[in-house]
């Protein structure tokens, strides 16, 4: 008996020596959740540096995974950075990449082969939940049937979307292809070039407006909101725009508890703290900053709910998380919300100059956070990772083949193993882009190009003259190096214009 005993104790010591190992191995098939936001600036999240603001759920997956300090969307602006994301190639490669009115056609060949697809491909169950702005359709759209092409048919299992923006018609929700509560007595049609007659507009019925437009956004008007393009019918499928947020985080939610038993990959793309900002009465006062402060909060707290999910359905050990947004930050976009005025002293953009629509660093570096409970250790990492980046690096992970895009494997950086990223970076869309490689970005010079983008005061980082730029020692753009340093100037002159005239 008592050998017996002794060699029973000895078995369960090795059971509980290889379920720690086993505990703490990396899934091969981990879930992956990818939490995009829409113009958060690198200063917005306090674990980058704000301190008017608290972000703890945003915080503790930058604060337990790898939090990246130079970190980049591909573009300053949403749908380009949208695109770059999900096809793993450069927008300035695609001339319709730019920001798309809600009735422009999908602009992502149905062909191309994208994140998810590439997700699906290994045995992914995958969907998106939150703002699109890649178009649907093919030119020739109605709302009232089957609005395709879009999600569905570039890789998506499941998707529930906005079309565009929260500042942009139809103002519906679309489930699948579908719009959500549409009737088929009450038809809802689309224009952005002309008004559908007897529909007021914020241009001609101010009186009906409560969100006081500061530039554009004067067209339809829906919850005394005016958007831009006019819109008629479909009203009882008309979003709230305060629900819009609690919305998108049941859909979630409930995506995550129906594919909880196979690997899935959810692309939930939040909507804050883009304009009109429109917080849940809950979080209305939460920050002394207004309505977009209250939003940031608004966002965070969907962040916190949707990880209690991964926690109760017991998911967090298996599942990567991925945290950026879309672009830099801009406080008045459309609407006075008193954004500037109730700013105080915090710095949406942190340390970096410029901001959304700009080629300095506060146009398309931003927080970018990789998370994975028991897997990743947390680390700052000065990697220079993009988005575009993703592609290539869950294909690895997967062990799955991927396109020769513009996309890096930069695996090793994103779960936390080396500080090895990118070697150079086009950053940009069609119109202008700027080059980074190394500690170095260079700009070339843009004489036709506006210095500030005036509706929204943000520099745009054109010039008439080229710029030359060492953000090891000038994280703030403010020294142009371009006279002391022409062989540097050369080398990424000619490397750039090398890259814009390839054909991958």
């Amino acid at each position: 008996m008592k050998i017996t005993a002794k060699y029973s104790c000895m078995l369960l010591m090795l059971i509980v020596v290889f379920s720690s190992c086993k505990k703490h191995e990396q899934p091969t098939k981990p879930n992956v959740v990818l939490i995009y936001l829409d113009d958060l600036g690198y200063g917005d999240v306090s674990a980058y540096g704000a301190t008017e603001l608290k972000t703890p759920n945003m915080d503790m997956l930058a604060n337990g995974g790898v939090r990246f300090t130079q970190g980049y969307s591909t573009s300053s602006t949403c749908t380009p950075s949208r695109y770059g994301l999900l096809t793993g190639i450069y927008p300035w490669r695609n001339k319709d990449a730019h920001i798309l009115p809600g009735s422009a056609p999908l602009i992502i060949d149905t062909a191309v082969i994208t994140l998810p697809k590439i997700m699906k491909s290994a045995g992914y169950h995958t969907g998106i939940v939150g703002k699109w702005h890649l178009g649907l359709g093919d030119g020739s759209l109605d709302w009232n049937g089957k609005v395709a092409p879009g999600p569905n048919e570039v890789g998506f299992d499941y998707s529930v979307i906005m079309a565009a923006t929260q500042d942009r018609v139809p103002t519906i929700y679309i489930e699948n292809g579908y719009g959500v509560g549409l009737e088929k007595n009450d038809p809802i049609y689309v224009n952005y070039k002309k008004n559908f007659e007897g529909e007021p507009t914020g241009e001609t019925h101010p009186e009906l407006v409560t969100m006081k437009p500061h530039h554009g956004h004067n067209n339809s008007i829906v919850n005394g909101i005016p958007r831009i393009g006019f819109m008629k019918g479909g009203k009882n499928a008309y979003w709230k725009d305060v629900d819009i947020a609690d919305y998108f985080l049941n859909k979630a939610k409930k995506y995550v508890k129906a594919h909880k038993d196979e690997p899935f990959f959810l692309y939930y793309a939040l909507q804050q703290p883009h304009q009109p900002r429109t917080p849940h009465p809950r979080f209305v006062g939460t920050t002394t900053m207004g309505p977009r402060g209250d939003v940031i909060m608004e966002a965070d707290w969907c962040i916190g709910e949707l990880i209690k999910t991964l926690e109760v359905e017991g998911l967090m050990e298996n599942t990567l998380i991925i945290f950026s947004s879309d672009n830099g930050p801009v406080l008045n976009d459309g609407y006075y919300d008193d954004a500037l005025e109730k700013l105080g002293n915090h710095k949406p953009a942190g340390p970096l100059r410029g901001g959304k629509y700009s080629l300095f660093e506060a146009g398309m570096r931003v927080p970018f956070v990789t998370y994975w409970k028991g897997i990743i250790k947390p680390k700052v990492s000065d990697a220079v990772i993009c988005q575009i980046d993703l592609l290539s690096s869950f294909a690895t992970l997967l062990g799955v083949g991927a396109p020769n895009t513009d996309s890096k494997d930069v695996l090793t950086a994103l779960l936390g193993k080396s500080d090895r990223g990118r070697e150079n970076l086009v950053i940009g869309e069609i119109r202008r882009t700027a080059y980074r490689k190394g500690d170095w970005v260079f700009i070339p010079a843009y004489p036709k190009r506006p210095r500030v983008q005036k509706n929204v005061n943000i520099e745009t980082g054109c010039d008439v003259v080229e710029q030359l730029y060492n953000l090891k020692e000038d994280i703030g753009q403010q020294h142009n190096l371009v006279e002391s340093n022409p062989e540097k100037l050369e080398e990424l002159r000619t490397e750039y214009n090398t890259i814009l005239n390839s054909d991958d």
